[in-house]
């Protein structure tokens, strides 16, 4: 495969609502694999369609669009629809039908927007309710056989509707203290704890998944070295190897949360993710460090990069272009959203400390 020195292994923030000039120009130049968006970027529906498909005109091949669409506190569309019901409150309802409608209707909408990827579902067992650790709001619960159920009949409606989806955070954000956001967590978890309970979710709906998101947790008796995201041995050799994840689309949560920021720097967590194993390297929020990223993936050995980009490329060949728009359909996926969310019973969010449901 040809060497390429573009940020074909990134997936890239934007500033605002619209594209600015010197953003169009590094993404063609780039042509990243994808990009996300985030509250700060959508402000109306239409808006935010031509926002995406200015971000395909841009692009050789189909994009990845991304977004962090929960239902609950993390709903990045809050501003212009209806937010579906969180996962604590569809798990606590327990209809199934209510589960299946929350994945059809999040899909319709985010599609009708221009996204072909859903960071979603959370798949972290919430081993300490109430921990300031960034899942508050976010987990279907503690009991791994619960969360299969649950968030894979979530996720099985929102691949029907043709919007592909992401595992997260591999291999367990729930035993942590603290949050990813602030500074790196540590979880204490050995391997045999993590195979017993934490990465059962990950492993029943592997087939149903068509990428994993990596956590910003260190697991000092796995690899007293390196977080998860930024772990070979974790990511290779655990996740790949042991567990089988070698065809899917693996990738960092955001390297610019201060769990990394404050300890790596850019280029050096670029480098070190993607000679970990993962397929992508996120960075939301700091893309005018994308050419320095792009240059640093560059200077890795073909057989590491070449794999990553086969993969990349599976999944870009899978993902869907979105409808026409119809203002119609627009309207009618607002009020399938509303009736569901006023059919679950409200399950207040608890407060947290964490940044992840304001971006």
């Amino acid at each position: 495969m040809e060497r390429m020195t573009e940020g074909s292994l990134l997936v890239l923030g934007i500033e605002g609502p619209e594209l600015t000039p010197a953003e169009a120009a590094r993404f063609k130049a780039l042509q990243p694999a994808g990009y996300i968006l985030f509250t700060r970027n959508i402000v109306t529906p239409q808006q935010t369609r031509k926002l995406t498909d200015d971000l395909r005109d841009l692009s050789n091949d189909e994009p990845i669009i991304a977004i962090d669409q929960e239902g609950g506190r993390v709903t990045r569309t809050k501003e212009i629809a209806p937010v579906a019901p969180s996962a604590p409150a569809l798990a606590a309802h327990g209809d199934v039908r209510s589960i299946a409608e929350a994945g059809c209707f999040t899909a319709d909408l985010i599609r009708q927007l221009g996204f072909n990827l859903d960071f979603a579902p959370v798949l972290d067992l919430d081993h300490f309710p109430g921990t300031p650790n960034a899942l508050r709001g976010r987990s279907w619960g503690r009991d791994p056989q619960r969360v299969i159920d649950h968030a894979g009949m979530w996720n099985r409606w929102l691949r029907k509707r043709q919007i592909a989806s992401c595992g997260k955070h591999f291999p367990a954000g729930g035993r942590a203290w603290s949050d990813p956001h602030h500074d790196l967590p540590s979880s204490p978890a050995t391997l045999e704890e993590l195979l017993r309970e934490d990465v059962l979710p990950f492993t029943a709906l592997m087939p149903e998944l068509d990428a994993v998101m990596l956590a910003h947790v260190e697991f000092p008796n796995i690899d007293p070295v390196f977080p998860a995201s930024l772990s070979r041995r974790m990511i290779q050799g655990f996740l790949r190897d042991q567990l089988g994840f070698d065809h899917h689309v693996v990738l960092t949560d955001d390297l610019d949360m201060g769990a990394i920021a404050d300890r790596y720097g850019r280029p050096a967590d670029v480098k070190l993710a993607i000679e970990a194993g993962n397929d992508l390297a996120l960075i939301c929020h700091r893309t005018d460090s994308a050419e320095a990223a792009a240059k640093a993936i560059s200077e890795l050995p073909s057989s590491l990069t070449d794999d990553a980009r086969r993969r990349v490329e599976r999944l870009r060949k899978k993902l869907q272009r979105p409808p026409v728009w119809s203002e119609s359909k627009w309207q009618e996926t607002l009020a399938s959203l509303e009736k569901l969310a006023a059919s679950v019973p409200y399950l207040p969010d608890p407060a947290s400390s964490s940044p992840v449901a304001g971006y």
